[in-house]
């Protein structure tokens, strides 16, 4: 029974949740996945030339927390996520979806605070890297 209470846990409390180090494991997650978005040429046009990526980090953190159990933090702050309306500004193509998916998986491997559930991020990235393609070019 317990095995199977362990199985069910969300991703945030399979982290720790709030107290065992679920908020830090998720923002160093979103630190390294930005860090190699600041690099690639790609990429990086399809934010702000002033962002130092801060805000962006601090979104992405808030709503992974959400996505996978934890407090609703994103939704206080930017409401409903509306993932594909948030990025139709923004032409991507195969090429920018697998820069996307190369920068999270490279963080997946640096971030070893997310590996109990490196495989349930994993598949969502993938899937929501697909589901965000809106071009069939670049």
């Amino acid at each position: 029974m317990a095995q199977e209470l362990i199985e069910n846990q969300s991703a945030w409390e399979k982290l720790g949740g709030t107290d065992g180090g679920a908020p830090e494991a998720f923002a160093a997650l979103v630190d390294a996945f930005y860090d190699g978005v600041a690099e690639d040429a790609l990429l990086r046009p399809m934010y702000p030339a002033q962002s130092d990526l801060k805000e962006e980090r601090e979104n992405l953190a808030l709503f992974l927390i959400q996505y996978f159990g934890g407090p609703a933090l994103y939704a206080h702050k930017r409401g409903h996520p509306r993932l594909r309306m948030r990025h139709q500004p923004f032409k991507i193509g195969p090429a920018a979806r697998d820069a996307w998916l190369k920068h999270m998986e490279a963080a997946l491997v640096a971030t070893p605070a997310v590996a109990p559930v490196t495989s349930a991020l994993r598949a969502y990235f993938i899937e929501v890297a697909h589901f965000l393609q809106n071009s069939d070019t670049g």
